[in-house]
Order: structure tokens, then C-alpha cells, then sequence
């Protein structure tokens, strides 16, 4: 689980809860008909935008990814990759059926090639693959975006009913408050929602996609050099690009793993 993403949302969550508590009770700032149109409006912005399924699946995969998702590191792939090079050096090809990885990628990769499949049509088949993932992160990114931009937008919508509201019931001293109250919490509901759970999921999403897909063009890296023939020793070389300059292993240690 990524504890830091919970800790950062309910952080942030908190903060601004305390901060509007310290001198007000909760009932100052709940208003059904306000949250009714922030979240009922956000709602159908998002479904005339987006299809239903392709909602569901954008909020499935941001939950995933947020909370649940841990990506390789790529100092351990890189580890795990030379020891299939150099087990395919020692036993050919096959030598990797009995590979166990947790490496969905990795695991399908080595599949192809344990099948027997030409190296083009491996490389073929990964990059659809890869093509596939970064389109999902792309649509469920696109998703939350929408409602990072549509959930603020709607709160003004509500800001302007509840100042027409109160316009028009400017005679009538007891209306006033409940308009008012519309006219301003609707605002601060949507740039709630937008600021403290749509917008940092989907850069969340962004980044989680660019770190899968640097993992993913590793893995494809290795398998092409694999099946080349290539050395385990050049293989790490090639493969340490993909490694901050800062985390990269010494070759002292890169011999020994």
C-alpha cells in the first residue's frame, strides 16, 4: 500500500476540515442544496464527457493506483533481468520456464519467448502492450482532470444561483442566509473536490504511468538484448540509463548480483 498518498489526502483533508472548524461548527458549513449541485452538476459534466464504463474504470484504476499499486524499482529489475541473461547464456532459451516473477510484464515477456515466437513478433506484441497501458492511465488521467476542472466551475454555477436568490428575496431578511450560504459553499465545494482529490489523483496517474512505461521499455530493452545473445555485463550497462544517476550501482556490485 502507499501509505504516503493515504497520509498526503487525509493531511490535506484535515487541515482544511480544522481550519474551518476553529471557529464554527460543522452544521456552518453544510448545505445540501449546495453540495447537491456540486456533486449532482460534476456528475453529469463528467458523464456527457466521458462514457460510464470508461468512468468506472478511470475511478477503479485511480484507487488502485493511489492506494494499493507498488511499481518495481528499476536497480531490481535490472538485477533480475541480467540473471535471465545469464541463465539464457547457460541454458538457452528454455531456461526460463521455471523463471518466477512478480513482473506481470516481465512474466509475459518471458512467456513469448519460452513459446518460441520470433524476437518481432515478442517485440511486437510488448510494445502493444505498453501502447495499451499508457492509453488507460491517458483516458483515467483525462478523467479526473475533467473533474478537477468541471467541479470548480459548477461550484460558481451554484454561486450564482444563491446570488440570484438572494436578489431576488432581498425583502425578506430570512432568505437571505440560506442564498448566501449557497452562494458560497458551492464554491468552496468544488474547488474542494477539485484541488484535494481530482486534480492530485490525476497527477498521480501522470506520474504512475511514466514510471510504469520507463519499466516496460526496460523490460522490452533486456528481452531484445536477451535474445541477441548479448552479454549479462553489457546488459546491465545498457540497462543502468534507466537508473537516476544518483542510484545507479557501482560495477563492483553489478558483478557480484
Amino acid at each position: 500500500m502507499d501509505i504516503l498518498t493515504l497520509v498526503g489526502l487525509v493531511a490535506g483533508i484535515a487541515i482544511v476540515i480544522i481550519a474551518m472548524l476553529a471557529n464554527a461548527s460543522v452544521l456552518t458549513f453544510l448545505n445540501l442544496p449546495g453540495l447537491a449541485i456540486v456533486l449532482g452538476g460534476t456528475f453529469a459534466v463528467t458523464l456527457v464527457r466521458f462514457r460510464l464504463p470508461t468512468v468506472t474504470t478511470s475511478v477503479k484504476l485511480a484507487m488502485h493506483t493511489a492506494f494499493t499499486d507498488r511499481l518495481d524499482r528499476p536497480n531490481d529489475l535490472i538485477r533480475e533481468v541480467s540473471e535471465l541473461a545469464r541463465v539464457v547464456r547457460k541454458d538457452g532459451i528454455l531456461g526460463l520456464e521455471s523463471h518466477e516473477t512478480e513482473n506481470p510484464f516481465l512474466k509475459k515477456a518471458i512467456n513469448l519467448c519460452v513459446d518460441g515466437h520470433p524476437p518481432e513478433m515478442v517485440e511486437e506484441t510488448l510494445a502493444q502492450d505498453i501502447q495499451q497501458t499508457g492509453e488507460r492511465y491517458d483516458v483515467a488521467e483525462r478523467v479526473f482532470r475533467g473533474i478537477g476542472d468541471s467541479a470548480p466551475a459548477i461550484g460558481m454555477l451554484g454561486t450564482l444561483v444563491g446570488l440570484v436568490q438572494m436578489l431576488n428575496t432581498l425583502d425578506d431578511p430570512a432568505s437571505i442566509g440560506p442564498a448566501m450560504a449557497i452562494a458560497l459553499l458551492t464554491t468552496l465545494y468544488g474547488a474542494f473536490i477539485a484541488q484535494l482529490i481530482a486534480i492530485p489523483l490525476a497527477d498521480k496517474l501522470q506520474l504512475k504511468a511514466e514510471d510504469e512505461r520507463r519499466n516496460q521499455v526496460l523490460i522490452v530493452t533486456s528481452i531484445q538484448n536477451i535474445l541477441r545473445g548479448q552479454n549479462p555485463r553489457v546488459i546491465t550497462e545498457i540497462l543502468s540509463s534507466f537508473v537516476h544517476p544518483g542510484q545507479q550501482p557501482s560495477p563492483e556490485a553489478s558483478q557480484e548480483a
